[in-house]
Parts: C-alpha cells; sequence; structure tokens
C-alpha cells in the first residue's frame, strides 16, 4: 500500500483504505488517486442530507426545554451502578439528596459522551490526513463535522442542565489519547469506529429507552441518526481486510481489539473514574470501590450483558460480527456473553430501529426547509 517511506504497518487489504504518513502531504497530490476514487462510502456519504440536523436551530432541538433537576431523576437508579452497593444505597435516605446524586452521576457519564465525541471528531481529522482514496477522504470529512455538532450539542445540553461538564475518567482520557495519535490505521478503525461507536450506540439507545428527561431522549436519537453510519464505515472496513489478513496480522488487530475491550469493561465506569462526584457527597471514593468490588461479580456482569443495550455487549457482538474474535480470545469473551447466541442475533445492531425513526423525522424537517428555501428563491 501506499504509505511512503513509513515504516507503520496500516494493514490495509484493500485500496479504499489505502493509508499515508500523517506528515506526508504528497502522496495527496498524485493525480492517479482522483480516476481511482472509491466507491465504497457513496451510499452513506449520499445519505447525509437524510440525517442533517443543526444544534443551533430549535427546529430540530430546543434546549431551552425545562427539567426539574431538584426533584427528578434524569435516569432510573438502576443506571447508577454504585447504588446497587449497600453501602452507597443507605447513604442516600433522603429523597432529594437521592435525585442530586443520581442526576450528578448522569453529569458524570454525559461528561464522558462528550468527551468522547470529542476524540471521535479529533480522530475523524486525523483519517482525512492519512487516507489517501478520495471517497474516503469525503467520509471522514463528513464524519468530522457530524461529530463536532455532537460536541456542541452534548456542550449545550450539559451547559443547560448542569452549567458545565467534569473532567475525563482517566481511563477514557488515556484510551482516546491512545486511539487518536495512533498512527496505524486499523488502531484507528477498530478503537474508534467500531469499539467506542459502538460502545456510544449502546449508550444513546439506553439513555432514549431509559431517560426522564425528553430533552436528553431526542438529543440521544438525533446523535445515533449520525453513529449509526459511522458504525456502518468500520463495518466496511471489517468485511474488506479481516477475510484477507494472515495469522500475524489477525493476531494484532485480535490483541488489540481484547486490549480496548478489557479496558473499558474493568475501567470504564469504576468508582475511581468519578471520584471527585462521591466526595462531594460525603463519600470515601476507596470504599466505594471495596463496596462495588464485592457487588459487581463476573456474575452480575454476565447478568448485566443479557441486557441488549448494554454498553459492553454491543462491544462484543460489534467484534463478533466483524470476525475478530477467534478462538484465541474466543473464551475471555464466552466469561460475560453467550457468543451463539450474540451469534444468532444477526447484524442488526442495537439502536438501528431508533437511528431509523430518527432519520424519518429528519426528512420531514429537511424536506419543508428545502421547500421553503425554493419558495423563497422563486419570489
Amino acid at each position: 500500500m501506499a504509505d511512503g517511506f513509513s515504516p507503520i504497518r496500516h494493514i490495509t487489504k484493500d485500496e479504499a483504505y489505502d493509508a499515508v504518513r500523517p506528515d506526508d502531504f504528497a502522496p495527496h497530490l498524485a493525480v492517479d488517486r482522483h480516476a481511482t476514487r472509491s466507491t465504497a462510502f457513496d451510499k452513506i456519504i449520499s445519505a447525509t442530507h437524510d440525517h442533517f440536523w443543526d444544534p443551533l436551530d430549535p427546529k430540530y432541538i430546543d434546549f431551552s426545554e425545562p427539567f426539574d433537576m431538584e426533584n427528578v431523576m434524569m435516569v432510573p437508579e438502576d443506571l447508577v451502578p454504585a447504588l446497587k452497593t449497600r453501602l452507597v444505597d443507605a447513604h442516600f435516605s433522603d429523597r432529594k439528596q437521592r435525585v442530586a446524586f443520581v442526576n450528578e452521576a448522569t453529569r458524570w457519564s454525559l461528561s464522558a459522551i462528550l468527551h468522547g465525541e470529542q476524540g471521535a471528531l479529533n480522530l475523524s481529522a486525523s483519517l482525512v490526513h492519512v487516507l489517501r482514496d478520495p471517497g474516503a477522504q469525503e467520509y471522514a470529512a463528513n464524519q468530522a463535522r457530524e461529530e463536532a455538532r455532537h460536541v456542541t450539542a452534548f456542550a449545550k445540553y450539559i451547559r443547560a442542565r448542569w452549567g458545565a461538564p467534569v473532567e475525563c475518567g482517566e481511563t477514557l482520557r488515556n484510551l482516546l489519547q491512545e486511539i487518536v495519535h495512533a498512527p496505524e490505521v486499523y488502531k484507528k478503525i477498530v478503537g474508534m469506529q467500531m469499539l467506542i461507536e459502538g460502545l456510544a450506540m449502546g449508550a444513546f439507545a439506553t439513555y432514549y429507552q431509559e431517560t426522564h428527561d425528553p430533552l436528553l431522549r431526542k438529543l440521544c436519537q438525533l446523535v445515533m441518526t449520525d453513529e449509526a453510519f459511522h458504525h456502518k464505515f468500520g463495518k466496511i472496513w471489517a468485511d474488506r481486510t479481516i477475510p484477507k489478513l494472515d495469522a500475524d496480522e489477525h493476531a494484532l488487530i485480535e490483541d488489540w481489539a481484547a486490549h480496548c475491550f478489557q479496558t473499558l469493561l474493568f475501567n470504564l465506569i469504576n468508582p475511581l473514574q468519578m471520584a471527585d462526584v462521591y466526595r462531594k457527597f460525603g463519600l470515601d471514593p476507596m470504599e466505594v470501590m471495596a463496596a462495588y468490588q464485592e457487588t459487581m461479580t463476573d456474575d452480575t456482569r454476565r447478568e448485566e450483558m443479557k441486557k441488549a443495550a448494554n454498553i459492553f455487549r454491543v462491544l462484543v457482538k460489534t467484534l463478533l460480527n466483524a470476525g475478530i474474535i477467534t478462538d484465541r480470545t474466543r473464551n475471555f469473551y464466552a466469561m460475560y456473553v453467550d457468543l451463539n447466541e450474540l451469534r444468532g442475533e444477526g447484524d442488526e445492531m442495537v439502536g438501528d430501529a431508533i437511528a431509523e425513526s430518527g432519520i424519518a423525522y429528519l426528512q420531514t424537517i429537511n424536506f419543508y426547509n428545502r421547500s421553503e428555501a425554493l419558495r423563497q428563491a422563486a419570489e
């Protein structure tokens, strides 16, 4: 593949994902690349118009919609794992304090999503620098635009409900930096386009189904109309790459995926990641961590991962459907989820139906906008 003088091991088996060094612009000036533009991404590029939305336009979403933060939990208690421990459950006997804690924990989770969207924005922009195919570049540029509106939208939502986001947790911050800075294209695509995007789809589907805040539900659906296509970019890569790998290459990709999954599974939501939240409510994060470890056993994880929208179940299904999981790592994932059951579910991902109904809603608004613009232009 055309990677100049780079020793980087991109593992690109299809010309559509051909990549160059991020600091080598010369290959993008080669005239032949414009004559061999891949059509692999044309459908998802064209569909951009169908799911366009503007977080600054109240016709799409109005961030001034009120919510009673003092008396109403934004999400059910089940979505706050620490409340399943006796320590934390007993600490919040006062109803209003309990509501405040659930809503602050939700602030932390949505701040993590905001930081993840920022990572996706930077990752997409970095793909524009390294992908050589004009079609792949155009797709990555489109995704960067969509991720930018997600950053704007979640920042506006968090500002409307809490005033400001909280700091990114160490686990997510380190993984995002590792993925964004990775020179290898396969690490970027598996890490972000498949795993982080898969995690996001699971999280958005959960919030859409469970939140008590209609504004958050609407926001999640709008974002999912974009994320469903971002996930497809990773699927196209898997379909065109995984079957062509030799054993050594497959092992590299499989181990990278397992590394990312394990990092997220054991660290993403552990209490030490949101230590400031517990301190704010008079809890010792180390004591909460000990109580959490007693409660969150492998049996508990297995039970949680039976839920279709469980974020980690979605991640395993993504890797399984992509053909990344083999006998080398099968037993690790099988500790938590029935892989045969996942395979029997087919390719449909959680959130696809939610995204489709969201696209239908956007098509109605966008059709009206285009019709009105044409009418005004004709006057």
